[in-house]
C-alpha cells in the first residue's frame, strides 16, 4: 500500500525536535514491502498546504499522523495544541478518503479522548512498528482491523495492549527516510533511543503508557554502527532520548565502550537519572563524547522526592553533579515545584539545594501537568481537584493548594534576582 505518515508537530524546542519514533514506523512500513512518504510540517512554512499538495501527489491509501505534544505544559498560560492536530485531519479527510491512523507519544497518553476530539479513524497506542504494518495488510486484504493489539477504534472497548519484547528485530531508519535537507542539517541534533521502557515509576510520569515499564534494549553494538553510518554523512550532534541514558548501568558501560572502540568524533546530549552513576561511568560518558546532560532530579527536599517516588536522595545528586563537572560534562538542572507535600519550607529547600550545585543551566516549572493512571492524579482526584469522569485531556495541573498564591511569585522574585534561570 502507499503510506503517507505525517509528523503533525511544530513545537520547536532548544532541540529541534526530530521525529524519530515515526521515522521507525516508516522503514518498518518500507521492510514489510509497502511505499511510503513522510512528511515532517516541522520545516512546512503552510503545514495544510504541504499536507494537501503531498496527498495529491502520493495519493496515499492510508495517512499516518504522529501527535507528539498535547499541549506546552505551562501552567501560568496553558496552550492546548490539538486543535491544531484536528485541523489537520480535517484537511486529510477533504483531500482523500484513505483511513485516518493516529499515532505518537502524546496520541499514546490518551488514545481514547484524543481518537475522539481529532476525528481520525483509528489510533495506535505505543510502539507502531509491529501493529501498523499488520494494520496495512488487513486493510490492503479487505480484513477487519478489529482485535489487534494496541489499535483504537471510535466507540469500540479498549484492546489489550502489548509492547514488542525484543527491539533487535526492529529497523533503525536510514537519515534520508527523515531527516530533512536543509540548509545546515549537519548541525540538526539527531535523535537516538537505545532502549525503551521505564520501571521507576515516578509520581507524575507517562512515560509507562508510551513504552511500558520493562526495559529493552538495542544491541550496543548495532547502535554504535548506526551512529557510525550517520557519522558519514556528515551529522555529529546526537541527543539520547532515552528516559535514563545510565539505566541500566552495565549497557551504558556497555554502550560507551562500542562509540569509543568505533573512534566517533560525535557530540552527546542525555538525560541522566541521580543514581546508579559512578566515575567508570562518567569517564566512559565523556570518552564517548557527552558534553551535557540534563541532570533531572526535580527537587532539592528529600521528603519531597520520596513522594515524587523517586529513588535517589540529595546527597546522590551532589555527588553525581559533581563527578560530571569534574570530567568537564556541562550540566542542566531541574525544580518541579508546587506537587503534593511541597510546602514554602521545602521550595527554599529546593531553591537553596539547586543554587548549590553551581549549574550551567537551570530550568525551573511551577505546577506539575497531571496524567491519567498516574500516583499524581490518584492524589488529585482524592483532594477534589479532579473528577472520576475527567480524562485529562485538557491541559490539567496539579500546584498544592496551600501555595497558589504564594508560589508563582516567589518563583517571579527568584528568576528576577537570578535572570539566568529559565
Amino acid at each position: 500500500m502507499k503510506v503517507l505518515l505525517i509528523s503533525a508537530n511544530t513545537e520547536r524546542t532548544d532541540i529541534l525536535p526530530l521525529p524519530l519514533g515515526l521515522a521507525c514506523v516508516a522503514a518498518a512500513c518500507r521492510r514489510a514491502g509497502h511505499e511510503v512518504a513522510l512528511v515532517n510540517l516541522m520545516f512546512e512554512g503552510d503545514a495544510h498546504a504541504a499536507t494537501r499538495e503531498s496527498i495529491s501527489a502520493f495519493r496515499p491509501g492510508v495517512i499516518g499522523i504522529s501527535v507528539r505534544n498535547i499541549d506546552d505544559q505551562n501552567m501560568a498560560c496553558p496552550r492546548f495544541l490539538l486543535p491544531c492536530v484536528r485541523d489537520l485531519v480535517a484537511t486529510c479527510r477533504a483531500c482523500s478518503c484513505a483511513p485516518i491512523v493516529l499515532g505518537g507519544a502524546g496520541y499514546s497518553i490518551f488514545p481514547e479522548s484524543a481518537l475522539r476530539f481529532l476525528g481520525g479513524d483509528m489510533g495506535i497506542r505505543g510502539e507502531g512498528e509491529v501493529v501498523f504494518p499488520a494494520l496495512l495488510e488487513r486493510l490492503k486484504n479487505g480484513a477487519g482491523v478489529y482485535g489487534l493489539s494496541d489499535l483504537y477504534l471510535p466507540g469500540q472497548p479498549a484492546p489489550g495492549n502489548a509492547f514488542v519484547t525484543h527491539l533487535a528485530g526492529l529497523q533503525l531508519p536510514e537519515p534520508d527516510l527523515w531527516i530533512p535537507r536543509v540548509s545546515g542539517r549537519e548541525e540538526l541534533w539527531i535523535p537516538v533511543q537505545t532502549r525503551r521502557g521505564c520501571p521507576l515509576r515516578c509520581s507524575f510520569c507517562s512515560t509507562k503508557d508510551i513504552q511500558g515499564t520493562t526495559i529493552r534494549k538495542r544491541a550496543a553494538e548495532a547502535v554504535a554502527g548506526w551512529l557510525g553510518e550517520l557519522v558519514s554523512c556528515g551529522f555529529r550532534k546526537f541527543v539520547f532520548v532515552d528516559n535514563t541514558f545510565n539505566v541500566p548501568p552495565p549497557y551504558a558501560r556497555e554502550l560507551c565502550r562500542a562509540i569509543v572502540q568505533r573512534g566517533l568524533d560525535i557530540t552527546i546530549w542525555c538525560l541522566v537519572y541521580p543514581k546508579w552513576l559512578d566515575r567508570e561511568l562518567v569517564d566512559l560518558m565523556a570518552r564517548a563524547g557527552c558534553r551535557e546532560v540534563s541532570l533531572g532530579f526535580e527537587s532539592g527536599s528529600d521528603q519531597v522526592l520520596a513522594n515524587f517516588h523517586k529513588r535517589f536522595n540529595t546527597a546522590e545528586v551532589r555527588t553525581i553533579s559533581r563527578m560530571l563537572a569534574d570530567a568537564g560534562i556541562r550540566r542542566t538542572g531541574f525544580l518541579l515545584l508546587g506537587g503534593p507535600s511541597e510546602t514554602r519550607q521545602t521550595v527554599e529547600e529546593s531553591l537553596a539545594f539547586a543554587g548549590s550545585l553551581n549549574l550551567d543551566a537551570f530550568k525551573i516549572t511551577t505546577g506539575i501537568r497531571i496524567y491519567p493512571a498516574t500516583a499524581l492524579a490518584a492524589t488529585a482526584l482524592a483532594q477534589g481537584i479532579i473528577r472520576p469522569d475527567d480524562d485529562l485531556l485538557q491541559p490539567t495541573f496539579y500546584l498544592a493548594p496551600a501555595l497558589r498564591d504564594w508560589l508563582p511569585q516567589r518563583i517571579a522574585d527568584y528568576r528576577r534576582a537570578h535572570p539566568s534561570v529559565m
